[in-house]
């Protein structure tokens, strides 16, 4: 009986959420632009400094400005496990808004999008259930598992010039975090302690939190751009609200098919408060005129996740390694009117492999976009970008984890 206790507590453990990004939590996808070129960090324009480069802003040409735009993720994630494979489509939108007015005493800015997570992923015919040669899918029926993740941000700050050349910024970021369980089963078959019957699980983790931002932009000449970011971790202490249904005890207070559900994972019972922090993250970057008409980039990224307090398994957190990716790209403006962009991003997520699970498994990537811009006027800008993530294939414990996403953009810039 403990054996089979512990056995089926093990299968389902780690039902958790789904994640996108380069990072464990953080997502990049701050504007349609970084889409077609991930090398913002360093960049000076109208339609991504704001969120990427903010001391940079000072090197803008004066006036308010308002950014708008979405982006759309879409693909698939699919485990396979003794020849069964489980699959699940993605489908994400992700909006962005900023506001910034600069002069030349500094520049007020404002941002308002997403900051980590993803989509809601679902798996409407189970999960890989099967520990030590025992499948337990056949003991069950009508398995659906679904997890969302997503976070939000609000940033509000202010940048000033130093000097001619250097710039600086600093700013405070408020992040809203909700992580969502939703399981359901039915128990066909007598299993010891159990009776046939149904159990399902409807839960929801939330959290607030306030971090910091500081940037410096450097601008020796008119060709070459050096900037720098770094976020601050973000505390978060997620509160769980749980409802619980369970007809498969044999006793009220016994144990059932949802104790299973919820398993070694109990960061979704409800009352529970554990801590989730969104890790730091440093950026530098650096932009350089060729030519008049062509620009070309290079960044990197740096996630502090060793710093950050991270649930996974049980109330203790699970060992990441730091994080980091670098990107490249380029700019070239056939007119006035119209501009080619293109990029390449790698990321290292530093994710071990006991971090894994069925709705949440942060796979190290390759990224290549591509988009254009558009200029009407002087006051107005438009970006369209695509890109794809090339996922490694990382099998852990005879489960093997795949992705395959991709994303378009559409980005737009006025200025008063």
């Amino acid at each position: 009986m403990n054996r089979f206790k512990l056995s089926l507590l093990a299968l389902i453990a780690s039902l958790s959420v789904s994640t996108m990004g380069a990072s464990i939590d953080h997502i990049q996808n701050y504007s349609a632009e970084y889409g077609a070129n991930p090398a913002q960090q360093g960049a000076i324009n109208v339609g991504s400094t704001v969120y990427f480069n903010p001391a940079g802003l000072m090197r803008l040409e004066n006036g308010t400005y308002f950014v708008g735009g979405v982006q759309y993720a879409f693909g698939d994630q699919n485990m396979q496990q003794d020849g069964r494979d489980f699959s699940t489509n993605l489908s994400s939108p992700i909006p962005n808004f900023a506001l910034y007015k600069k002069t030349d005493d500094g520049a007020y800015f404002w941002t308002v999008g997403g900051v980590g997570g993803g989509a809601t992923l679902e798996y409407k015919d189970s999960i890989p259930l099967s520990v030590a040669g025992i499948d337990f899918n056949q003991f069950l029926s009508n398995t659906n598992v679904e997890g969302s993740n997503m976070y939000a941000q609000t940033t509000l700050g202010k940048a000033y010039n130093l000097t001619d050349k250097w710039s600086a910024s600093v700013a405070l970021r408020g992040v809203y975090g909700k992580r969502t369980l939703k399981a359901k089963s039915t128990l066909n078959n007598h299993l010891l302690i159990m009776k046939p019957g149904d159990a399902s699980i409807d839960s929801e983790r939330t959290a607030a939190g306030i971090g910091a931002q500081f940037g410096l932009n450097y601008a020796p000449n008119d060709r070459l751009n050096v900037g720098f970011r770094y976020d601050t971790k973000v505390k978060l202490n997620f509160k769980t609200e749980s409802d619980i249904s369970d007809s498969t005890k044999i006793k009220p207070d016994g144990f059932g098919l949802s104790d299973a559900l919820l398993g070694l994972y109990p960061v979704y019972k409800d009352g529970q408060k554990i801590r989730r922090d969104l890790p730091a993250l440093a950026a530098l970057g650096a932009s350089y005129k060729v030519t008049d008409q062509w620009t070309t980039f290079i960044g990197g990224n740096y996630y502090f996740n060793e710093s950050a307090t991270m649930d996974r398994i049980g109330k203790t957190s699970t060992d990441y390694d730091n994080g980091w990716e670098i990107s490249v790209g380029s700019e070239y403006w056939f007119t006035n009117q119209f501009a080619w962009l293109v990029g390449f991003n790698y990321a290292d997520t530093g994710a071990p492999d006991k971090s894994f699970a069925a709705t949440e498994y942060a796979l190290d990537s390759t990224m290549v976009g591509t988009g254009v811009k558009y200029r009407p006027n002087e006051t107005m800008e438009w970006t369209v970008a695509f890109n794809h993530y090339f996922y490694d294939t990382r099998t852990v414990e005879n489960i093997k984890y795949e992705k395959e996403i991709s994303s378009i953009g559409i980005n737009f810039v006025k200025k008063f």
